[in-house]
């Protein structure tokens, strides 16, 4: 898969993860596992990269004695989430295109 293609997906795949409740990196990572593998230095890669575009924000709080970083999705995340739902459109249609006439079954 294209390298861009790839990051992009899974930038929004993160947002997502976060998009009903702010989350910490290692919940993010069990509730993105049933879909998607993904190791922490990448994740932390993109959480960073996502504070830096303003997709999401960043606050850190005591649990259990420890500092923890929660992040919460803002309005430039939500608004990249429905880009990617208008874009998936697209794919799947030229998808279709790409595929039309071959048989599912080779």
């Amino acid at each position: 898969m294209d390298i861009q293609l790839k990051r992009g997906l899974l930038d929004v795949c993160v947002l997502a993860a976060i998009k009903s409740e702010d989350s910490y990196g290692y919940k993010i990572i069990k509730d993105m596992k049933p879909y998607i593998e993904m190791s922490e230095s990448t994740l932390y890669t993109i959480l960073k990269r996502l504070e830096m575009a303003d997709m999401l924000t960043v606050r850190t709080a005591e649990h259990d004695g420890r500092l923890r970083k929660y992040y919460h999705i803002t309005a430039r995340g939500l608004k990249r989430i429905g880009d990617f739902k208008e874009d998936w459109k697209e794919i799947v249609s030229i998808y279709r295109f790409v595929t039309k006439g071959e048989d599912d079954n080779e």
